[in-house]
């Protein structure tokens, strides 16, 4: 079963108990934010994935040990948790989003439903020549199933989102020297109105269930 968890951004000035909970490469960055609303997206996030790790695997939350080792081997890349379950972070607006995956790899993205006045633009880089332009709502859709599937391989934006072709039953092809040799499986999920979102995972497709998380921040942040 996949676990999808969405909260609202917390303040770390109003949740000293969650700051306390990361680790020295998590504060280094949540100080780095200039913008408030940037730090409070990031400490609930990342707050959030640690305490949904921790339940899963039997520890503190203030004690897991992400690996962050990317291709180039500096400590920057996707977070890894070495023996324990594939998770994925996202956040837009007022939401953030933690999923976890105990069968492997995933990816989550959510976006907030906005006026677009490049949509033509946008569309040429998200779709594929097969694709047909979409309107201002399926365009979101798209982007997030898509930017989905590439967190879930691990490439992110480093893959053109106009390499995949989705139908309706998922990804129809996917081309270039890295597009993935396993199964991929992606859904849609309804995490508040006014946002889109999405969750990819390698393999076949699990359960998923949505839950509320600000109950998990609100115990924690004093």
């Amino acid at each position: 079963m996949t676990a999808v968890w969405w909260a609202a951004p917390l303040p770390p000035e109003v949740a000293p108990g969650l700051v306390a909970l990361l680790d020295g490469h998590e504060r280094d960055r949540l100080d780095r934010f200039r913008r408030a609303a940037d730090r409070a997206r990031y400490l609930a996030a990342h707050a959030l994935v640690r305490l949904v790790l921790a339940d899963a695997v039997g520890t503190a939350a203030a004690a897991l040990v992400f690996d962050r080792t990317c291709r180039c081997g500096a400590q920057h890349g996707k977070p890894v948790l070495p023996g324990g379950p594939g998770f994925s972070l996202t956040h837009a607006g007022d939401l953030v989003g933690v999923a976890v995956h105990p069968g492997g790899d995933v990816g989550l993205d959510v976006e907030q439903a906005r006026e677009l006045t490049d949509l033509p633009a946008m569309s040429a880089h998200v779709c594929s020549p097969r694709e047909t332009a979409p309107d201002a709502q399926a365009f979101f859709t798209l982007w997030t199933r898509k930017e989905a599937l590439l967190k879930a391989v691990g490439t992110g934006l480093a893959t053109p989102m106009s390499a995949i072709t989705l139908g309706p039953s998922g990804v129809l092809d996917w081309t270039g020297e890295d597009a993935p040799r396993d199964p991929l499986w992606l859904a849609d999920l309804c995490p508040a109105s006014g946002y889109h979102a999405a969750v990819a995972g390698t393999g076949e497709r699990p359960a998923i269930v949505e839950e509320r998380g600000d109950a998990l921040l609100a115990g924690q942040a004093r």
